[in-house]
Parts: C-alpha cells; structure tokens; sequence
C-alpha cells in the first residue's frame, strides 16, 4: 500500500466509530446516547446500519437525546440527525452550546423556502421581445466600439509606424494562414471533385462536356471558393481567436494590459484583423487553385477532358475580373471574421459558461454574417467578370 493510503487507512481507524445506545427508562421512556465520530469520513463505513438503527427508535416527542458524548460532529452526521428527529429538535435534548449551533444553522436552512418563480405575465411574449431588442443594441453598440477604437489605433499607427505590433501580425499570419492550408486544401480538393462529378453527369446528357469548364471556373472562383474559405476559417481560426481572448479575459490579463496602459485594441484585435485581411486572400487563391485541379481531374476521369485543354480554355471563358473579385471578397471576409471573433472574445465574462457561448455564437454570427456579405457582393457585381 503506498504511504498516503496506509496514512489515510491509519487515520480512519483512529476515528471512533459513531456508536448509537438505546436505554429504556423506568417510566417506559427511550434514552439514546451518541458517541464517537460524528463526521462524513466515520460515518461513511456504516451510514446503512446507523440509519436504520435511527428510525427504529421510538419518536424523538417522547424519547431522550443525549449528545454531549460526541467527539466531533459535522454537517453530515448533523443533518443524518436532523432527518431522523422529523425536522425538528426533539423537546429532551442535551447538547453542548457548539452541537446547538450546528442544529440551528440547519434548521434554518431547511426552513428557507425554495425560489416561486413569479406568475408568468400575458406580456412575457412583449417582455422578451424586448430584452432580445436591448441585447441586440448592446451587441451593436459594443462593435461600433470596437470599430472606433479600431480605427483610432489604425490611425495612431500613420503616425507613429515604428509602434506597428508586426510580431502579434506574424504570429497571427502563421497561425490563421499558414496552418490552415492543408485543411483548406483538402476541402478545396474534395469540392472540386463533387462539383465536377455531379456536373459531369448533367452535362453528358445534353452533350455539353465542354461546359464543365465554365461552371468550374465561374462557382469555384467567383462564389465557392472565397465562401467555403471563410466558413473554414471562421470555424477554425475565429473560434481559437474568440476562446483566446476569452480566456485572457476569464484570467484577467487584458484588465492586467489596461492597468499597465497597453492598448488591448492595438495589440489583441488590430494584429488579428490586418492578419486575416492580409492572409485570407491568399487562402482564397490556394484553394481556388487546388478545387480546380479537383475539378479538372475529375473532368479527365468522367468527360475525358484532357488537362491541357481544362488549362486553355478556363482562361477565355472566365474572365480575370472573377478572381479579383474573388481575392476582394477573401479579404473583406477575413475582416469580417476577424472582427466578430474578437467582438465575442471581448465580450466573455469571467466564467466558463460564457467562454463557450461566446465561442458558439461567434462561429455561428461570423458564417451567417459572411454570407450576408455574399449575398451583397452578389448583387454589387452581377454586372462585372460574367461571359455572357
């Protein structure tokens, strides 16, 4: 046995066990007498035995309880008491004044009443609306908080570049870009092949093979590829974004940052926002370019396409203006990300409830919210890049 389990084994044997005497009076009256270690560790080997010996004896009105021969009792075996007297303290009790105290902490604990909640109000649906009304308000009011300060510090930068934070940039650049590249590329891959295959077998019944290469180009560079890249990074690299400010802010270091006059805009959300605008074009282009290898391989297997010919024509049917778009939108997307991630992050209260719900629902808001902004892009420039 290791030392501190023959320790602890030794020192629960040293425990007197909690003993219970019944003694019937001359006047036909119950007199039981407590003895021993009163406490959850001695009661714990015999708790059975104990209650079952409490609720034979007679009822605590008529009987008499003598307690001044416990050596230590808790609010285990107190309670264990408590139960077995009916809630109350029997009229013939002898206890010392600490035992007393002990049973009237919790008698008065028992007899606090549980939480009523308040009758429900035919206007709790108007209530609700309005509490989801003033918390949207909040939210708005909070990023446009940010935003300012964000664009207090981009300007505070202009003049003074020397203070530019370019280690928290990189450091944000390798994290969110670099190592999301093999995960962007194995979804961009996969992608291409689907897209490829499910509209290779739509196009052979009308025998427009050739087409392939248009749907390709056009959903990949235009649409798929910057949407499937922020949905990627959102829940990648904005989730780890909003947990780590959370948990700077559970820690309480961004309140140690401001104490020491750090700006936490300037060095916690400035460097995340210019490395996800500045790496998420590039993500854009690297999987753009691995879904269409997807693609074109998958053209070859299915329409017997060859890959010089995939090469020659994907430039004449889609013009450049559709990656330039695409790029425009990786970047804007990257903001838009970076900025929801870090609204959350700083909105984490010092608990670990929040932490995760703030973390939900900035995956959830930065997704839907580039969508939105997909959707705008859409309608801005469905005149712009289209072939026909």
């Amino acid at each position: 046995m290791p030392p501190q389990g023959r320790r602890g084994s030794l020192r629960a044997a040293a425990m007197p066990a909690p003993q219970l005497q019944v003694r019937t009076l001359a006047d036909g009256a119950a007199e039981l007498t407590l003895s021993g270690e009163w406490t959850l560790g001695a009661l714990a080997p015999r708790i059975g035995t104990l209650v079952r010996a409490l609720n034979e004896h007679p009822k605590p009105a008529s009987s008499i309880w003598d307690c001044r021969q416990i050596a230590t009792i808790d609010s285990t075996g107190a309670m264990l008491l408590w139960r077995a007297w009916g809630r109350t303290l029997p009229p013939l009790l002898s206890a010392s004044a600490e035992q007393l105290r002990i049973f009237e902490r919790i008698a008065a604990a028992d007899r606090q009443r549980a939480f009523v909640s308040p009758p429900s109000s035919p206007f709790e649906w108007l209530m609700n609306i309005g509490d989801g009304a003033l918390r949207m308000i909040r939210q708005v009011l909070d990023f446009t908080d940010l935003l300012g300060r964000l664009l207090l510090d981009s300007a505070y930068l202009l003049r003074h570049p020397g203070e530019i934070p370019r280690r928290e940039i990189f450091a944000n650049i390798y994290k969110s870009g670099v190592r999301a590249m093999p995960v962007t590329a194995l979804v961009g891959f996969l992608i291409g092949i689907v897209m490829s295959y499910l509209s290779a077998r739509q196009l052979r019944n009308f025998g427009a093979d050739v087409y392939i290469v248009n749907i390709l180009g056009l959903g990949i560079i235009r649409e798929l590829g910057p949407v499937l890249v922020a949905v990627l990074v959102a829940g990648r690299s904005g989730s780890a974004m909003t947990a780590q400010l959370g948990v700077m802010r559970v820690t309480e270091e961004t309140d140690a940052l401001a104490a020491m006059g750090v700006s936490r805009s300037l060095r916690l959300v400035l460097p995340k926002v210019v490395a996800l605008a500045l790496t998420m074009p590039l993500l854009v282009l690297w999987t753009t370019a691995i879904a269409l290898v997807g693609g074109m391989v998958s053209a070859q297997l299915q329409l017997d396409i060859s890959y010089g010919y995939f090469f020659d024509l994907l430039p004449k049917v889609v013009p450049v203006a559709n990656l330039w778009i695409g790029l425009v939108k990786g970047c804007v997307f990257g903001i838009v990300v970076a900025l929801v991630a870090c609204h959350f992050g700083l909105r984490v209260r010092p608990n670990t409830e929040s932490l995760s719900a703030n973390t939900t629902s900035s995956v959830v808001i930065a997704i839907t919210a580039v969508i939105l902004v997909d959707a705008i892009f859409a309608i801005a420039t469905r005149q712009i890049g289209m072939p026909f």
